[in-house]
């Protein structure tokens, strides 16, 4: 588990969100490879050993290496992306900040900066890079203007990784009872049954974080909402 220093060092924090970048994509490529190889390993490989005399249904194998691809990265996800680190995602967000591109001509009667990355700029400021006009948007901001904000707008909210695994799992779940209710061969009842009970534990899972971090943030909100007034 990586650790997560608040330092006032815009160098330092960029170089910490680089590192948590290069970590998180490799948490994301162990969830895909896995995944996929749960999948194939389910719904491709027994097809080899059918004979040729007996018949295969592609459909099938198509919609199990699908929904058992999906199910494991889920699972995978919440074990590889737990609360802490999440939490620690969103604290390096915070910490780094954002800019909105803003159109000049809209600004031209305000105070521009010139953007450095020596200096640590405080929200609403308007700053000038590569000819274009940004606004910081963050409480604190030491991102590079251009730079894409996918990382930013990822763990900018702290809940946003786990409502998107819920709403993924819900959809899954709803999909698997569908289909376990049109379905009319045993084995595929069978194989539903099965992937649609991992589902069920995993959704109550999510479901029950989401419930306590969800508390827990908006606590922590109000507190601080508090101090300040």
């Amino acid at each position: 588990m990586p650790t997560h220093a608040c330092c006032l060092s815009p160098d330092l924090i960029r170089k910490e969100v680089e590192y948590l970048k290069m970590d998180f994509n490799w948490r994301m490529k162990e969830v895909l490879v896995s995944s996929m190889l749960s999948a194939y390993y389910v719904a491709f490989v027994p097809v080899w050993f059918v004979k040729s005399t007996q018949y295969v249904d592609k459909r099938w194998s198509c919609e199990l290496f699908i929904l058992v691809s999906v199910s494991t990265s889920v699972i995978l996800m919440r074990h590889l992306l737990p609360s802490r680190y999440c939490d620690l995602l969103h604290k390096a967000a915070a910490h780094l900040g954002c800019w909105q591109k803003v159109d000049p001509s809209l600004c031209s009667n305000v105070l521009q900066h010139i953007w450095t990355e020596e200096y640590m700029w405080p929200q609403g400021v308007l700053v000038k890079h590569n000819k274009n006009v940004y606004k910081a948007m963050g409480h604190y901001n030491v991102a590079v203007p251009s730079d894409v904000k996918i990382f930013v707008f990822f763990f900018n909210k702290p809940l946003r990784i786990l409502n998107i695994l819920i709403i993924l799992e819900g959809a899954m779940i709803f999909y698997q009872l569908y289909s376990l209710i049109c379905s009319e061969k045993w084995h595929q009842t069978i194989s539903l049954a099965l992937i649609l009970f991992s589902n069920y534990y995993a959704f109550f899972k999510l479901l029950r974080d989401r419930i306590v971090l969800g508390k827990a943030y908006s606590y922590s909100n109000s507190s601080s909402d508090q101090k300040v007034s």
